[in-house]
C-alpha cells in the first residue's frame, strides 16, 4: 500500500445535504423542512433539553440534596508522606513551601494532614487543618501542628499568634503616627481611628457662593 492509495472506510464519510436548490435537487419546495411549524422557519433554534413538548427528563427525574458553595476542598497529606519528606530533606519543620518545593501540593491548596501511616519523627508542621488522628500522632512524637486560619498562624490549641499579632500592632501604630503627622486639619492634628488606617480621605472645606450682584 501507498500513501496515494489510502482512502476512508466504506460509509465513513457522507455528502453533506445540499437544500434550496430547485425542484431538480430532490429536495425542492420546503427545503426537507416540512409545511409551517417553528422548525420550518427561518433563524429556529432548539432550546437545550426540549423534547418536542413532552415532560423532559430534568424535569422527570427526582431531585435531592445540594452543593454548598462554602465548601472547602482540601489536599490530603498522610502521615506517611511526612514521614518520607523528612527522611529525604532532613528537615523538622514541614511547611507549606517544603511541600510545594518537593512536589507533593500547589502553594493554592487548601492541605489537611491525615492519619495514615506512621510517624516517628518529632515534627513542626504547618497546614490549614488536622485529623484528630494526625493530631495524636505528631504530638505523641513530640512534634507540635500548626493550623493556618485565613492565612494566620496558630498554635495546636487553636490560639494567635501572640507575636504576630504584636508585630501587626506595632505596625500599626506607626502608620497612625505617620498619617497624623502629615496631615493637619484647621491646624489640629489628624486623629486616626483604628479602622482608618488603611484608607484615610481628606475632604476640603466646602466653598462658599459670592452673590455677583
Amino acid at each position: 500500500m501507498k500513501l496515494h492509495e489510502l482512502k476512508p472506510a466504506a460509509n465513513a464519510t457522507q455528502l453533506s445535504k445540499r437544500i434550496g436548490r430547485g425542484q431538480g435537487s430532490g429536495k425542492g419546495g420546503t427545503s426537507t423542512k416540512g409545511h409551517k411549524g417553528a422548525q420550518s422557519r427561518s433563524g429556529y433554534s432548539r432550546k437545550i433539553g426540549f423534547e418536542g413538548g413532552q415532560m423532559p427528563i430534568y424535569r422527570l427525574l427526582p431531585k435531592r440534596g445540594f452543593k454548598n458553595i462554602n465548601r472547602v476542598e482540601y489536599s490530603p497529606i498522610n502521615l506517611s508522606t511526612l514521614q518520607m519528606l523528612t527522611d529525604k530533606t532532613q528537615q523538622k519543620e514541614i511547611t507549606l513551601e517544603l511541600m510545594k518545593a518537593n512536589g507533593l501540593i500547589s502553594l493554592k491548596d487548601k492541605i489537611k494532614i491525615l492519619g495514615n501511616g506512621e510517624l516517628t519523627s518529632k515534627l513542626t508542621v504547618t497546614a490549614h487543618a488536622f485529623s484528630k488522628v494526625a493530631r495524636e500522632a505528631i504530638e505523641k512524637a513530640g512534634g507540635k501542628c500548626v493550623c493556618l486560619v485565613n492565612g494566620e498562624r496558630k498554635t495546636e490549641n487553636g490560639e494567635r499568634n501572640t507575636e504576630e499579632i504584636a508585630e501587626k500592632q506595632i505596625v500599626t501604630e506607626k502608620i497612625k503616627t505617620i498619617v497624623a503627622e502629615e496631615f493637619v486639619v484647621d491646624s489640629e492634628p489628624l486623629v486616626i481611628e483604628d479602622s482608618l488606617v488603611a484608607e484615610t480621605t481628606l475632604t476640603d472645606k466646602p466653598k462658599t457662593s459670592v452673590d455677583e450682584n
